[in-house]
């Protein structure tokens, strides 16, 4: 019987650039599909998503440790933790900074500062005010993929196929609870269903696939870079996940649910990690 990876060399190849690309891919069409849940499942209770996406925290939580953290200081650093570690400290940085980006987009969306906002008189570039908060968690959202498309690509570029198929598998399923929340929260706001679901995917990809061959490109080529680029996908993971993702889950009264689905998640990721591993 074929085993996945086999079936996945078959498909991709040797060449590890290639190879992050087929991963950019596949995470991308399951954020994709994730987006496209909307027109079958029309109105997801808060519930359901909350507990979607702590199994989604779950997932990265633990990919970000058994197949970035782990490998990038025992396989690729000879056990020095340094680089991997100062790698980790960067990536949290940049997602740290880079989110700085989401108030400033507030006041190009709206035309006005936060403490401007009781002020009615205000003009609005963006006439429906209901798409100002939609467009920024649309931003943000967007902006966390960056590190999930990079920590595809530097996973298949480190040459350790198994791990880079776990790794993508990893994000992949993720990404299906993810693209259903933006979307969901899209379509409330008032934009059409079918279009909405369709960008979403389009706007996960822009950014997944081209950062995974960046990301198998320059490690592959500059192998010492290889425990930095991992730690800081691994940081920028585990900002996401903690700045993000579990606060948000906890804000509705479901955080029973939400803590379970991270259970889930981080079962998942370990059997997936252990089985292809």
């Amino acid at each position: 019987m074929v085993s996945i990876v086999d079936l996945f060399v078959q498909v991709a190849g040797e060449n590890p650039v290639i190879q992050g690309l087929i991963g950019g891919i596949v995470i991308a069409t399951l954020n994709l599909v994730g987006a496209l849940l909307v027109l079958v499942w029309r109105d997801p209770s808060r519930r359901a998503l909350d507990g979607a996406l702590g199994f989604a925290a779950g997932v990265m939580l633990a990919a970000a440790f058994t197949s970035l953290i782990i490998p990038g200081i025992e396989q690729y650093a000879g056990g020095d933790p340094v680089p991997t570690l100062v790698g980790v400290a960067l990536g949290a940085a940049f997602l740290d900074r880079a989110d700085g980006l989401v108030p400033h987009a507030h006041f190009l969306l709206t035309g006005r500062t936060r403490t401007d906002e009781a002020d009615p008189s205000t003009s609005l570039p963006l006439e429906n005010e209901r798409l100002v908060p939609v467009v920024l968690f649309i931003l943000a959202i967007t902006l966390h993929n960056m590190p999930e498309g990079l920590a595809v690509g530097v996973a298949f570029g480190s040459g350790d196929v198994e791990n880079g198929i776990a790794l993508m598998l990893a994000i992949g399923i993720q990404n299906i609870p993810e693209g259903l929340a933006v979307s969901v929260a899209a379509i409330n706001a008032g934009l059409d269903r079918r279009f909405y679901a369709a960008f979403a995917g389009i706007r996960s990809g822009v950014v997944e696939i081209p950062l995974a061959v960046l990301g198998a490109l320059a490690v592959s080529v500059v192998t010492p870079l290889l425990p930095y680029a991992m730690g800081f996908a691994a940081g920028a993971m585990l900002f996401v996940i903690s700045d993000e993702i579990i606060p948000e889950t906890h804000t509705r009264g479901y955080e029973r649910i939400a803590t379970l689905g991270v259970m889930a998640g981080v079962i998942v990721m370990l059997y997936l990690d252990i089985t292809l591993g």
